[in-house]
């Protein structure tokens, strides 16, 4: 892929970030297509990155333990905090960030 066409996947995929209550995520957990990236993680670099299927940079953020499934108790925590959550679908997954703390 040329480095325009990162460019303006890197811009589709920004517009299409919205934030959502993870109540609203629930239906998608339950049938395992909910990934958490780590705050520290761009959001946006890592669903250009699944996008373009980038094995490499994936494998290496779930060795980190920085993207994986939701868990069971993550998931509890957000509800209970009624939590917000930047997201990004890329098919087939929803990927969702808590907001970087400042």
């Amino acid at each position: 892929m040329s480095d325009t066409d990162k460019d303006l996947l890197r811009t589709k995929i920004n517009g299409e970030t919205a934030r959502f209550q993870w109540k609203e995520l629930q239906r998608f957990f339950a049938t395992g297509a909910v990934i958490a990236v780590s705050p520290e993680l761009d959001l946006v670099e890592v669903a250009v990155c699944i996008a373009n299927d980038d094995k490499d940079a994936v494998a290496r953020w779930m060795d980190e333990g920085r993207l994986g499934k939701v868990s069971d108790e993550q998931a509890s925590a957000w509800l209970d905090a009624d939590m917000a959550l930047w997201t990004v679908v890329v098919k087939p997954w929803i990927l969702v960030q808590q907001e970087k703390a400042h």
